[in-house]
C-alpha cells in the first residue's frame, strides 16, 4: 500500500511534479522533457491507471483519500495529502477535483506501427489548441476512429486541460506523430489509406457524396481552428471534403466538426 504523506510545505521539492500548472508554456516544456503527465480528477486517475501508465505520485485534498482508497491501496507510489489552499498554492489554481496524479509517459508507437491494425485515421495539422485537441479525441474514441496522427506542431494530447476535455480518451486512442508535414502523409498513402481532407471550401464534395463510410481505409485530415489545412495539405489529399452548411453559416468548431466527420466516416461500421 503507498505511503500517505501529509505536506504543509509549498516549497517541499516532493510536491515537484505539481508545481505552476497555469504556465502553459512552462509546462509544455517540461512534461514531455521529464516523461510525465497530469491526470486530474477520480474518472481520469482510473482511467490512466486502467490504460497501463505508471503513477509516479498523488496529490489529495484529505477528503479525496477515501475515494480513493482502492486506488491507493494497490499503490507503491507516494501520496501527498494536503489542504486546497496549499494545493492552490502549489498548482496556481483551486484544484476543484480534489485529486491530481503524475503519471509515466509511455514511448510514443510510430505511425506505421499505428497504421498498421487501423482503418479509420484521424490527422491533424497544426491543431495547438488543448481544448481541441481533447475534444477531438473524445469524439474519434466515442465514433469508432482507430488511431490519430498529429503533425509535429500539434499540442500535446497528454497536457491536462487534453486530458480533462477529453474524459480520459487519449488513454483509449493509439497516437503517433509524424516527424516529417506534409511529407509524412506518403506514408500514410502508402499503406493504403485515402486521405481527405475536410475544408468548407465550395469545391470539395459533400461527406455524402464522397462516402467514406464505403472506402477501405481512410484518413481524414483536419487543420486548426480558424486556419483550416494549409495549402500543402490541401495539396497532398486525394480528395477535398465538406460538411454542407445552412443559414450562413460556414464553418464549425474544429472540435464539432471532426465529430460530424468521423460519424460519416464510420457509419455502418460495428462499435465497441
Amino acid at each position: 500500500m503507498a505511503e500517505l504523506i501529509t505536506v504543509e510545505d509549498p516549497d517541499d521539492p516532493r510536491l515537484h511534479d505539481y508545481t505552476d500548472l497555469t504556465d502553459v508554456e512552462l509546462r509544455r516544456r517540461r512534461e514531455p522533457a521529464e516523461g510525465l503527465f497530469i491526470a486530474e480528477g477520480e474518472k481520469v486517475i482510473r482511467r490512466a491507471r486502467d490504460a497501463g501508465y505508471e503513477m509516479r505520485s498523488m496529490l489529495l485534498s484529505a477528503k479525496w483519500v477515501d475515494a480513493m482508497r482502492d486506488v491507493i491501496d494497490e499503490l507503491t507510489a507516494p501520496v501527498h495529502v494536503v489542504s486546497p489552499e496549499l494545493a492552490e498554492r502549489v498548482t496556481g489554481y483551486h484544484v476543484h477535483r480534489g485529486a491530481l496524479a503524475s503519471m509515466q509517459r509511455k514511448p510514443l508507437p510510430t505511425a506505421a506501427a499505428v497504421l498498421r491494425t487501423a482503418r479509420r485515421v484521424a490527422v491533424m495539422e497544426s491543431v495547438n489548441d488543448h481544448t481541441n485537441i481533447g475534444a477531438i479525441f473524445r469524439s474519434a474514441a466515442a465514433l469508432g476512429m482507430d488511431a490519430v496522427l498529429l503533425s509535429p506542431d500539434c499540442a500535446d494530447p497528454l497536457y491536462r486541460r487534453s486530458v480533462k476535455v477529453s474524459m480520459g480518451a487519449v488513454f483509449s486512442v493509439p497516437y503517433a506523430r509524424l516527424d516529417i508535414w506534409p511529407k509524412g502523409l506518403e506514408a500514410v498513402r502508402e499503406a493504403g489509406f485515402t486521405l481527405l481532407a475536410l475544408t468548407p471550401d465550395e469545391k470539395a464534395k459533400t461527406l455524402d457524396e464522397a462516402a467514406p463510410h464505403r472506402m477501405d481505409r481512410v484518413a481524414l485530415m483536419l487543420g486548426a481552428e480558424g486556419a483550416g489545412l494549409s495549402t500543402r495539405a490541401l495539396a497532398a489529399a486525394e480528395e477535398w471534403v465538406r460538411i454542407p452548411m445552412s443559414h450562413g453559416v460556414d464553418s464549425l468548431n474544429v472540435g464539432a466538426a471532426a465529430a460530424v466527420a468521423f460519424y460519416a466516416v464510420t457509419t455502418g461500421r460495428p462499435q465497441e
